[in-house]
């Protein structure tokens, strides 16, 4: 019932609303600009929604589709290379482990007495061509026809292992193997919002290691270390190059 009867005054009182609805109407109404009228496409439904779409790039369902999914693989990929950057640095750092950095690992490998020095660098960048580009096929093949590659003869005898759960991006199966997301409805919805937030924050987190290295030379802990040392004098705004006209 909408409203309930006050047997004493007569008078109507509106019931309260359920909290779950409560709960749901916020999340509805989540803005990344406050005041700002969300877009007709958005509305609410998809991880991560806060209406951010000012150029109006996805009131095309089917692009909306696309780029749901781009800025998934992104986000995962951006949260794989953060935490290869991050996690040897530290461990170098604390001397458990002795890598180059990021940006010199590639030659390092690669140099003689390296790891990959027996690689050739030309059919190496062939072979993992060859392997990404099929991966990402499948991957294309399944989002064009979620379910399709799990299809008997798609993947000579293994395709049960790839034919997903029929919603893009989310596979399941032995892409989940501890079982996370089996429970699904309220707690799968929020692993993929906890998801999505992290893998932007890790794309602009590699953006910014991108941007000072090219500033400083130098590797994110590095780049910590020397600010806490001295956090009035290094900072972004004294590296010449961020704000030119500071230096």
């Amino acid at each position: 019932m909408l409203s309930q009867v006050n047997l004493r005054s007569g008078a109507r009182v509106a019931a309260k609303p359920a909290r779950g609805a409560v709960k749901v109407s916020a999340a509805m109404q989540q803005n990344w600009l406050p005041g700002n009228a969300r877009p007709a496409h958005l509305d609410g439904k998809l991880a991560g929604d806060f209406g951010f779409d000012p150029l109006n790039l996805g009131a095309n369902p089917a692009a909306l589709r696309w780029y749901v999914q781009a800025e998934l693989v992104h986000g995962r990929t951006a949260m794989a290379a953060v935490a290869g950057i991050l996690l040897p640095g530290l461990l170098t750092k604390a001397g458990a482990l002795n890598v180059p950095e990021w940006y010199d690992a590639t030659d390092a490998a690669l140099a003689p007495g390296g790891p990959a020095a027996f690689a050739n660098l030309p059919a190496l960048f062939t072979v993992q061509l060859l392997l990404s580009g099929f991966v990402e096929t499948k991957r294309y093949m399944d989002f064009k026809k979620p379910r399709s590659q799990g299809e008997a003869g798609s993947f000579v005898g293994f395709e049960t292992g790839f034919a997903g759960t029929g919603e893009n991006g989310y596979p399941g199966g032995v892409f989940d193997p501890m079982g996370m997301a089996k429970e699904g409805g309220a707690k799968l919805e929020d692993l993929k919002l906890k998801e999505i937030k992290n893998g932007r924050l890790a794309m602009v987190a590699m953006l910014g290691f991108l941007a000072q290295h090219a500033a400083t030379g130098k590797g994110p802990i590095d780049n910590l270390a020397d600010h806490l040392s001295d956090p009035w004098h290094i900072s972004f705004a004294t590296n010449g190059v961020s704000l030119p006209f500071a230096k």
